[in-house]
């Protein structure tokens, strides 16, 4: 649902041209929002006045979609612009393990090291999550600037990980702050974008809202007895909160989260920058939980589309018009894409993009450029094209609405302009469009890291997926 007062785009679509200036950049990452947890997108019992108006003086995206279903192989393929799978950390849904080898190398062009080369001050604010000290950080991969925490999740409060440990670094040295962690990493950003300086800035700000543990600003006393369980060890994984939670404190993180992006965007607009600064905000993954995907289907670690597809909102008041809507698919290698040609830079001859820009098509007034969409998982896979989604799954009970219900593996194919719930399996009406989709899948496949047969979801050999001639 959009934002009242916007139209969809088509032939009519207005932009402005390319400013002279190279833009700031400020990229607002949510993790584990729902598709439909913003007024914009529909909520009707979640307030959230900052992106219901950034959206309206932007571009809203409902086909917007993050690269992966998990939060650390997104943001691998945020910074990298590529593949998650390209890298060995890429396979791990999510990264846990604390290993050399196992994060975004040093010598990898990423985006914020590339605009770093093109001038531009680089920061990021709040969770890293693509490996750990003492062989991976943000200030390795281009970031001057990092406050934040390195695990997949943190007490809001007690700023520990999931291991119970003191998880709050500036730079690669661990800090103590009291205040709630949605409140600090917020302060922080909007310091920095409101700073006086003669550069372009590129600032990550990465929310742990609205991830477990269920904390709103006033739940101090919950995170003290996470911390206490931890000294007990009463039980697995005290951070993961399973006995807690409601729709109404999920309501309360996002609408938090909410209202710290609008003291930063409003430390933006004062600064005088807010008219040539590209502000996207999206989220890493799918809800789950207590967050609402309606009418997706499918959560957080699932190719359904409630597990990759999010809301996305693109505003830049110097380029491009605001009130507009689209339903054009991208996801997130495209955003990196596109804000590297931004920038004035472009990627590294050995590491070429996966993405594409959208740069022609958002300001020159080019026809979008069509591409497909790729996502793996190590039990899944799924390729859009146009208004069409493959979903391989060689789980033996798929999630979604078929009937009757089979034993996998699934080679399915949906038509999302009217079937955005993926009920109505129309692979064989359409055999060889379906063909056509899973060897160009197939193809993107066989260029990436295989899994490891280790890893939870790898088919035993006698499992092995069947070739896209063969019949299901």
């Amino acid at each position: 649902m959009a934002t009242a007062g916007t139209a969809a785009v088509g032939a009519g679509r207005s932009s402005k041209g390319r400013p002279a200036e190279p833009p700031n950049i400020l990229f607002i990452l949510a993790d584990d929002l729902g598709w439909a947890d913003l007024g914009c997108y529909g909520s009707s019992t979640i307030r959230t006045p900052s992106l219901d108006r950034l959206a309206e003086a932007g571009m809203l995206f409902r086909h917007g979609y993050a690269c992966s279903p998990w939060c650390s192989s997104t943001r691998i393929g945020l910074y990298t612009g590529r593949y998650p799978s390209r890298l060995p950390a890429g396979l791990e849904e999510p990264l846990t393990t604390h290993t050399e080898g196992n994060g975004i190398p040093a010598d990898h062009p990423t985006l914020s090291s590339l605009l770093l080369a093109a001038g531009y001050e680089t920061a990021m604010f709040g969770k890293w999550h693509c490996g750990w000290l003492p062989w991976y950080s943000p200030l390795r991969i281009g970031f001057q600037t990092f406050y934040g925490n390195f695990d997949g999740a943190i007490d809001y409060f007690e700023h520990i990980n999931t291991n119970g440990e003191a998880d709050l670094y500036e730079g690669e040295t661990s800090v103590e702050e009291v205040g709630y962690y949605t409140t600090l990493i917020s302060d922080r950003a909007a310091e920095f974008v409101a700073a006086d300086r003669d550069r372009p800035f590129y600032v990550q700000l990465n929310y742990t809202a609205p991830h477990w543990p269920w904390e709103g600003p006033g739940d101090r006393q919950v995170g003290e007895e996470i911390r206490r369980r931890f000294s007990q060890q009463s039980v697995p994984t005290p951070l993961i909160h399973a006995d807690g939670g409601s729709l109404a404190k999920y309501g309360e993180l996002v609408e938090e989260m909410d209202s710290a992006i609008g003291k930063v965007l409003n430390a933006l607009a004062d600064s005088g920058r807010a008219d040539n600064t590209i502000v996207v905000f999206t989220s890493d993954n799918g809800g789950e939980r207590w967050s609402n995907n309606w009418p997706l289907v499918g959560e957080k670690g699932d190719l359904a589309e409630g597990g990759i597809r999010v809301p996305l909102i693109l505003r830049w008041p110097a380029a491009v018009a605001g009130g507009q809507v689209t339903d054009h698919p991208i996801d997130t290698l495209d955003l990196t894409a596109t804000l590297i040609e931004a920038g004035g830079t472009a990627p590294d001859d050995g590491h070429p993009l996966d993405g594409v820009s959208l740069l022609p098509w958002l300001v020159d007034g080019a026809d979008f450029p069509e591409h497909v969409l790729f996502w793996r998982t190590s039990n899944q896979g799924a390729l859009r094209s146009g208004g069409y989604k493959y979903l391989y799954d060689r789980r033996e009970r798929s999630v979604l609405g078929n009937w009757p219900r089979r034993e996998g593996p699934f080679h399915l194919m949906y038509d999302l302009t009217v079937d955005g719930r993926e009920q109505a399996d129309i692979a064989n009406h359409h055999p060889e469009r379906l063909d056509e989709l899973r060897v160009t899948w197939e193809r993107i496949d066989a260029e990436l890291l295989p899994y490891p047969p280790s890893h939870p979801g790898v088919p035993r050999s006698s499992e092995a997926k069947p070739a896209a001639s063969e019949p299901d």
